[in-house]
């Protein structure tokens, strides 16, 4: 891990919550809703963590500004210091945060990020190595679950997530939270129809199996080759026919009055399975 990075700016206080100079930071749930066209919002001390390692890293990345409750400044000092001069960190008092973001801010920090665009599907399918491990999600619209996945495909050394047009942004502040900064991490691409992702992996040797309770091979049965693409569906309706009827079928072995596991739950337990059957965990 590198060393934390020596911080010599001060803090800048603000006590009028119209300060342009924090004017991301307003109305953070309308903003959610909306979009932020490429920047996001990362809450938590464990997010902000990952947020300064992927900004150290150089990569799509960066940090823009911190903006943290005032009393908790001192506490908060080693994770400041990973973040260069050049964010500023900006710090208010309680009711002044609570007025800036739109609601009742107890966890007291927050950063701005940005993230060039993600790649093309086809560019991430192309550069990944000859051994991958791909998590592909079709339809998951909520972003608790998508952050879920991003938790898991981090968890078990996946080498990327590939998420269908219909997919929700990741980059959601909850979908960040939930995946305890992964999204910031893990490589993905986000667009584009099932069946085309689909296909473009095939093309690249992928192996792909599908995730449905009605899999023709327990998912702790499977032996995975080289190159494995794992396939989650939404909950209730699962994947499509035609993926399931093109595609090789897997299923988690689950007490039968139970319809379906939360998609979170199975890509754990399936990720898992493959991770293991790929000799990716120790």
């Amino acid at each position: 891990m590198s060393p934390p990075v020596s911080r010599s700016t001060p803090a800048i206080e603000i006590t009028d919550p119209g300060d342009p100079r924090i004017a991301e930071f307003t109305g953070i749930r309308e903003r959610d809703l909306t979009g932020r066209h490429g920047q996001f919002i990362a809450e938590g001390t464990v997010v902000i963590s990952m947020l300064a390692k992927a900004h150290r890293a150089g990569g799509p990345v960066r940090a823009e500004k911190l903006l943290i409750l005032k009393n908790r400044q001192a506490g908060l000092d080693d994770i400041v210091a990973q973040f260069p001069d050049e964010v500023p960190l900006y710090v208010a008092e309680g009711p002044v945060l609570d007025q800036i973001a739109g609601f009742h801010l107890h966890r007291g920090v927050l950063a701005l990020g940005s993230r060039r665009a993600p790649p093309d599907a086809l560019d991430l399918i192309g550069a990944l190595p000859e051994t991958s491990l791909v998590l592909v999600a079709c339809g998951i619209s909520n972003h608790d679950n998508v952050g879920s996945l991003f938790r898991n495909a981090a968890g078990f050394r996946a080498d990327a997530v590939l998420l269908d047009e219909t997919c929700c942004d990741p980059l959601y502040r909850k979908a960040l939270r939930v995946s305890v900064g992964a999204v910031l991490t893990t490589p993905y691409a986000r667009g584009g129809a099932p069946d085309g992702l689909l296909s473009s992996l095939a093309d690249q040797g992928f192996e792909i199996w599908a995730l449905s309770p009605a899999g023709t091979v327990e998912i702790g049965e499977v032996k995975p080759g080289r190159r494995v693409a794992l396939v989650m569906g939404t909950e209730g309706e699962g994947l499509p026919a035609d993926i399931l009827n093109r595609f090789n079928t897997a299923r988690i072995a689950q007490a039968p009055e139970l319809d379906s596991l939360n998609v979170g739950t199975a890509s754990g337990i399936a990720l898992h399975a493959i991770a293991r059957g790929m000799g990716r965990l120790g």
